[in-house]
């Protein structure tokens, strides 16, 4: 039997908003219980102990703790290591417990607590534990997209001589010499468009994107900088993770931007909301947040969906201050042209990255 599209009038309908996912927190008591509940489970084949942490209201396929980002722990006993895979998704990690060493793409660094880093689309990925305690890490990759679009692609390593030809694949440089594009240039019509030949399409230009890596020894003392920012600040006192590969898109990935943001105490930032969800882990101090008007409050180690995408939103430090890492698919909304903002409910809302954007008071208090 053939398949056949359902014809759906809209006539006089327009497309509004849908409705936004809660916010929701999980705490640091749920994820160290899933920890050792997945330490005390035998070894899998692939070495992988991994678990998602999954909205209630995620659907298959593409579950995700926001839509379009899934959030996993994963577990590595000492001396423990996992299969090379790769997937033409891509992730941040940080490491929130122990030890290991990473080895993606053309890159290799240990890992410690509170580092971060990133694993470019069809990079092959390993880790292993060479440490004394367990090694636990936070995964955030954009595969519930992927998935949503069926287009997810990933595969495991059968053998060292398949894991090495992929690693090797990565490492090559782009052959020299003459390509079949530049035997079929690009035509330009009137009024700004052009007419663009097959062997472009086939062979867009390459931007070099590799697993970058961002100690904590070395991003922890230059956030006093941001931290230091005088009372009556407009901003959000963090710094983005770049990645100069996203180029103007301002990401740790081509979907995400992982940032560290560093709060003193008692500080309330103003309500604001944008197209692009945010999941935060908040791993020093405390402090609560506003998420279309529920209040919830989180402390070190807890990790929660922030702001589901367009919700207004703000959060507020408590007595100690606080140290967050916040995973936002804002590079993905600027590359669709997406990324809707309103910085206060008082100004216009924007389209960044092809309007000028928001102005913080930052000249007044360097």
């Amino acid at each position: 039997m053939g398949h056949k599209a359902k014809l759906v009038d809209e006539s006089g309908q327009f497309a509004t908003s849908v409705e936004s996912w809660p916010s929701i927190v999980i705490t640091k008591e749920e994820i160290e219980r899933e920890v050792e509940r997945l330490a005390d489970e035998p070894r899998p084949a692939n070495g992988r102990r991994a678990t998602s942490m999954v909205h209630p209201m995620a659907q298959a396929p593409g579950l995700g703790l926001a839509p379009g980002i899934d959030a996993h722990i994963e577990v590595l006993k000492p001396g423990e290591s996992v299969r090379v895979s790769r997937s033409n998704g891509s992730a941040v990690g940080t490491c929130i417990r122990g030890q290991g060493a990473a080895r993606i793409g053309t890159s290799c660094f240990g890992i410690e607590k509170h580092d971060v880093w990133n694993v470019p689309s069809m990079h092959p990925v390993f880790y292993e534990n060479n440490g004394s305690d367990l090694l636990v890490r936070l995964t955030f990759s954009n595969r519930p997209m992927l998935e949503k679009l069926m287009v997810f692609y990933g595969e495991e390593a059968d053998d060292a001589k398949i894991s090495e030809a992929w690693f090797e694949t990565v490492a090559q440089d782009a052959p020299a010499g003459p390509r079949a594009k530049d035997s079929a240039p690009i035509v330009p019509i009137e009024g700004g468009g052009f007419l663009m030949p097959y062997e472009h399409l086939v062979d867009p230009d390459t931007v070099e994107n590799r697993a970058l890596h961002w100690p904590w020894s070395v991003v922890e003392p230059r956030l006093n900088a941001v931290r230091g920012i005088g009372e009556g600040y407009t901003g959000r006192r963090l710094y983005i993770l770049y990645n100069p590969a996203t180029e103007r898109r301002n990401g740790t990935t081509h979907s995400f931007f992982a940032s560290i943001a560093a709060y003193p105490g008692d500080v309330v930032d103003r309500p604001h909301r944008h197209s692009s969800a945010a999941i935060n882990y908040w791993f020093a101090g405390s402090g609560r947040s506003t998420v279309n008007g529920e209040k919830l409050f989180w402390k070190a180690g807890d990790l929660m969906l922030s702001a589901p995408g367009w919700s207004i939103h703000n959060h507020a430090s408590g007595p100690d201050g606080f140290y967050s890492l916040t995973i936002q698919d804002h590079p993905l909304m600027i590359a669709t042209e997406s990324l809707i903002w309103q910085e206060t409910m008082k100004d216009p809302i924007k389209n960044l990255g092809t309007q000028i954007g928001f102005q913080t008071n930052i000249s007044e208090l360097v």
